[in-house]
């Protein structure tokens, strides 16, 4: 538990970031039209607030929160976050496509860092490697970054992905230190802990974990889920019933669920998204104020029925 914003390096990093960081993704409005002096205040004052770590990615609303992103980074020195951004997952046209191949991968970094407005990108992410041939990850993707960390153009070097025993196979099937980040979402927050599994092996393996997705898209807030949400049913109104209880009791679920988030020291950092400013006070305010322990056991026998619950099989 902490009372403050508190740091913790990634892995063997050597980048000691905020417990609770900033994902840009709502920033190019993927999920609702936002104005874009909102959205850059939004990062400023997360920065001026203690966060320094920001997570974001070309496939963002199809490059447009990394423009938005730069233009806010542009206002902010170096010195005060660090930034990860991604290749492999993109879009054009309204339309999804995926492209993990060495050459792209290559001409992706580095439009990001003309995007983004940087030298360099602290941390570079193969993105949700689910979608991706494993072996061209490990054998083209992995190394054609490792050459660009060599050169000094990346620092350090992660992956994305939502089925968890993928982590595995790429660690396993690339050099030891190739990997030194992971980035997971939806699998650990109130509905689902099942990245703690994997808490030791990473550990060994000396990779820092980043939680994403404390609210599981979602389905842990009082807004409720969009329709595009990939969950079952059964764990879609299981969700909306702990969310009616925190409300009965005049507490908040998201409040709760950045707090259970931040208070394992085995993550690094959780990752949260907004374009505006309000909320990014409200979400750095539930990380610093105390767990509330009644109402996590209460939510948790809520929760219980539909503990685990994922889309795919991870």
């Amino acid at each position: 538990m902490f009372t403050k914003m508190e740091y913790r390096e990634i892995g063997k990093t050597g980048m000691k970031v905020s417990a609770l960081s900033f994902g840009a993704s709502s920033l190019g409005g993927v999920f609702r039209s936002v104005k874009e002096s909102e959205a850059i205040e939004a990062v400023h004052t997360a920065v001026d607030n203690g966060i320094n770590f920001i997570d974001v990615s070309p496939y963002y609303s199809h490059l447009k929160a990394e423009i938005v992103l730069g233009k806010a980074l542009k206002g902010i020195e170096k010195t005060k976050y660090y930034l990860s951004t991604k290749v492999g997952r993109y879009g054009r046209d309204g339309k999804n496509f995926w492209d993990y191949s060495a050459k792209r991968s290559v001409e992706s970094v580095y439009e990001s860092m003309e995007r983004l407005h940087q030298d360099y990108i602290d941390l570079i992410n193969v993105h949700d490697i689910e979608f991706a041939d494993l072996d061209q990850i490990c054998q083209e993707t992995l190394p054609a970054l490792v050459e660009l960390r060599d050169k000094g153009i990346v620092k350090h070097i992660g992956i994305t992905n939502l089925t968890l025993r993928h982590f595995k196979y790429v660690i396993e099937h690339v050099p030891h230190g190739t990997v030194e980040a992971v980035l997971s979402f939806c699998h650990y927050c109130l509905n689902d802990d099942s990245l703690s599994d994997y808490f030791s092996y990473f550990q060994k393996h000396n990779i820092g974990i980043i939680n994403a997705s404390p609210f599981s898209m979602g389905l842990l807030t009082e807004r409720g889920v969009a329709d595009w949400h990939p969950a079952q049913k059964p764990l879609v109104a299981v969700c909306q019933k702990a969310v009616n209880y925190c409300k009965s009791k005049g507490k908040s679920i998201e409040q709760l669920a950045i707090k259970y988030a931040v208070s394992n020291q085995a993550i690094a950092t959780t990752l949260f998204s907004t374009a505006n400013p309000k909320n990014v006070l409200n979400n750095i305010a539930w990380a610093e104020a105390a767990l509330d322990q009644e109402l996590l056991n209460e939510v948790q026998k809520i929760l219980a029925p539909r503990f685990r619950d994922t889309w795919l099989n991870s």
